[in-house]
């Protein structure tokens, strides 16, 4: 029987978790935490196979997203981690591969993805669920493996757009026409497979580049 932990800030979702993951038989939740800090707690005295975490929770004194996937594969590199977002742009999710994320499931996704995910892991598998892989296959990304790089000038312009500042602003900063910023915007947002603003905000707080 494969010994699971699961993480998430929300009570319910991980109620929800632990009945989709017990069903079967084959699985047992040995272990639940609601944060980075009380994750990484359980880690160090509860022995599992699996782990089924959020990207985002909140709060505690240790990072988050792909600060804490990092952290994750330094301290357990042989422990599969299934992540579980609503993130689903495909910068994030070539990045959380990027980070040591085995498999990843849409936290919209039918329940029997989860038990399919922490299956394919246990085999030294990867899985991403239909949805995702629908998504990535209309972006055409090829080597999840492999994040997307933005020039110097991209990730600034990204940076100082994430940190408040308009198009106008960051011109002016930069000596930069508008055009010109504007033009590094939508260049970074293509190469990310980014749509919309707060996406690119997003992935700015998980990258790092703004606090």
């Amino acid at each position: 029987m494969l010994r699971v932990i699961i993480a998430d800030d929300h009570p319910i979702v991980r109620i929800g978790q632990r009945v989709v993951i017990e069903t079967g038989g084959r699985c047992k939740v040995v272990g639940e935490a609601d944060g980075p800090d009380e994750l990484l707690a359980l880690l160090s005295v509860e022995v599992c196979d699996v782990l089924v975490t959020d990207f985002a929770m909140p709060g505690g004194r240790q990072p988050d997203g792909y600060g804490l996937l990092s952290l994750l594969h330094r301290q357990y590199p042989s422990l599969p981690v299934v992540l579980v977002t609503m993130f689903a742009n495909v910068s994030t999710l070539r990045e959380a591969f990027a980070q040591g994320a085995q498999a990843i499931v849409a936290k919209s996704a039918a329940a029997k993805e989860l038990p399919q995910a922490i299956k394919a892991v246990a085999k030294g598998q990867t899985f991403i669920s239909e949805c995702l892989r629908v998504q990535m296959g209309v972006a055409g990304t090829v080597g999840l493996s492999k994040p997307a790089q933005l020039s110097s000038k991209e990730r600034e312009v990204v940076r100082l757009l994430a940190s408040g500042m308009t198009v106008t602003q960051i011109s002016v900063q930069l000596n930069r026409t508008v055009s010109t910023i504007s033009k590094q915007k939508s260049t970074a947002m293509q190469r990310l497979c980014i749509g919309t603003d707060v996406d690119l905000f997003a992935y700015a707080r998980n990258c790092g580049l703004v606090p």
